[in-house]
């Protein structure tokens, strides 16, 4: 976990990365990536240390946010695998909360292998889904760490990387789900509106 002092700047970074993954996720998904894999390689990196060894754990988060950033801007299909199982994990964890259960290993792994072959040929459409929803989180996590919410602190500072996404960084309060869901879907009628650019795959035009 982050000092104290560096997790104000920690939640505003993940306010803004989460405006840009939620209403721009799809035309600047390459920056998405980038932001993505800096944050993931960041606290992955920063876990070794303690909160004590506060020299050593910046550098060692400055250093693994580098090599996350550049690793996923380079792979740029793996990042589109990877949202695609990311919704499908998603998508099995929403269906089987329906009946207040936990879905079992391999139907997450299974939905998730069904997430990333279906995002390969249907790129901007998962693209589109994954970032809003997923900066629409990242985006309430970083706002209530602004306004001094404990659980949003933790998930803004953690050295838990998977704590990044909290299932619920409120507890207690059923309003942050609702918002999610529709700051999500805004997100996704901007991106298919107005920013999501020409319909098709990703990547490269063929010439």
């Amino acid at each position: 976990m982050l000092p104290a002092s560096y997790q104000v700047p920690a939640a505003i970074a993940l306010l803004i990365g989460g405006v840009i993954s939620c209403f721009f996720g799809y035309r600047l998904f390459r920056i998405v990536l980038t932001i993505a894999g800096f944050i993931l390689g960041a606290a992955m990196a920063s876990s070794i240390f303690g909160v004590s060894d506060t020299g050593p754990m910046l550098a060692a988060a400055i250093i693994g946010g580098l090599a996350g950033a550049a690793l996923l801007f380079a792979a740029y299909f793996v990042g589109v695998a990877l949202v695609g199982a990311g919704l499908g994990a998603l998508i099995a964890n929403l269906l089987f909360a329906v009946g207040d259960r936990d879905p079992r290993p391999l139907i997450v792994v299974l939905f998730s292998v069904a997430g990333a072959i279906g995002s390969i040929y249907l790129q901007r459409y998962f693209i589109i889904v994954g970032t809003a929803f997923g900066g629409a989180w990242t985006l309430i996590v970083g706002a209530l760490a602004l306004v001094g919410d404990r659980a949003a602190m933790a998930a803004a500072a953690t050295g838990d990387v998977w704590v990044v996404y909290p299932l619920d960084p409120a507890p207690g309060r059923q309003w942050v789900r609702i918002a999610w869901f529709v700051l999500g879907l805004i997100g996704v009628a901007v991106q298919m509106s107005v920013t999501g650019g020409e319909k098709g795959r990703v990547g490269p035009r063929r010439r």
